[in-house]
């Protein structure tokens, strides 16, 4: 009984397809088509796919282009080779191996042979394949990663502003604890907006602040000869924190509502769907053939592990002197 199996070679504007039986005792005979990478051509190739009866498919992770590839699949292709009657136990996986793996001699890059080389190293068991989480856990982890995108520009920026401050003399980060706190951020709004008067902008500080009113006037006493280029820099790096800021918001509204949908997820349960993909992605990975897209921090939480505190407990027995 034949077995189909198909491999991918995935380009930005174009795929090589190849498609063999693998249960044959002589060398695999395959099928080879190109096709574009437009969403008309992939509709096409899954049509193609299931014309060829292809049991699984492998593709090459290249950069970003395998999604679309990917998602066109897990769409039009794999429901109805999973749903056939007489599908067996595999029928419609899609595989997503690791370019590295199907590294091919120097000098031999060449996208049919690749494609075929997908097959022969999927049958054989070499290739490092990826997890790759369903539809509601890929929108998760991409609301997510931009959130995180946005809280590192958001450093970014405050290290900024730290910095133009110095150069301009104004020493307000040595008696703030938080630069853009509600305090600080005052006094810098109206720094930016032209003040001159250090006890102007120095009566802007909450009460509870532990800077006296003396410390912050001298702090911002530049702020009478400030040049005006810092202002305007100024006035623009906290109009870019307002809409990081805004932008923050929204996606942590947008989290909110995809957790909502998710059946069996809750606002108090939701600290468990932050670890990017869920327990399954955990399972998955313990087999030795596939290796997980998740970072390092996403892995410790999905097992329930905290791989710094781990760390710093292996460090002080190294550390330890010797008895």
């Amino acid at each position: 009984m034949s077995y189909r199996i198909a491999g991918i070679d995935v380009h930005k504007r174009m795929l090589a397809v190849v498609v063999s039986d693998v249960e044959i005792e002589s060398e695999y005979q395959f099928e080879r088509r190109m096709f574009g990478s437009n969403p008309e051509q992939l509709r096409s190739l899954a049509a193609w796919l299931i014309e060829q009866e292809a049991e699984e498919v492998v593709m090459e992770s290249t950069a970003q282009y395998w999604k679309p590839v990917w998602g066109t699949l897990e769409r039009y292709w794999k429901p109805l080779r999973e749903k056939r009657e007489g599908a067996r136990r595999r029928s419609g996986t899609l595989h997503l191996a690791q370019a590295q793996s199907n590294r091919g001699r120097r000098g031999r890059k060449r996208d049919f042979p690749d494609a075929e080389r997908l097959v022969k190293r999927l049958v054989a068991r070499e290739l490092i394949l990826s997890f790759v989480p369903d539809v509601e856990q890929r929108l998760w982890r991409t609301v997510t990663h931009k959130k995180y995108q946005l809280r590192c520009d958001r450093v970014r920026l405050q290290n900024q502003v730290e910095s133009l401050l110095e150069e301009a003399h104004i020493k307000l980060s040595s008696f703030v604890s938080d630069l853009l706190g509600l305090s600080a951020r005052r006094m810098l709004k109206a720094l930016a907006d032209g003040e001159t008067n250090p006890a102007a902008l120095a009566a802007l500080a909450d009460g509870r602040l532990r800077a006296t009113p003396e410390q912050l006037c001298d702090a911002l006493g530049a702020c009478t000869e400030l040049n005006a280029v810092y202002r305007r820099l100024l006035k623009m790096a906290l109009e870019e924190l307002r809409l990081i800021d805004e932008q923050i918001g929204e996606l942590d509204k947008e989290m909110a509502s995809l957790l909502s949908q998710a059946p069996g997820c809750s606002r108090a349960t939701g600290g468990g769907a932050r670890s990017g993909s869920g327990l399954r992605a955990a399972d998955h990975c313990r087999s030795r053939p596939y290796r997980s897209d998740l970072s390092l921090r996403e892995m410790s939480l999905l097992v329930g592990r905290c791989l710094p505190g781990r760390r710093r407990e292996r460090r002080r027995k190294l550390q330890s002197p010797l008895s």
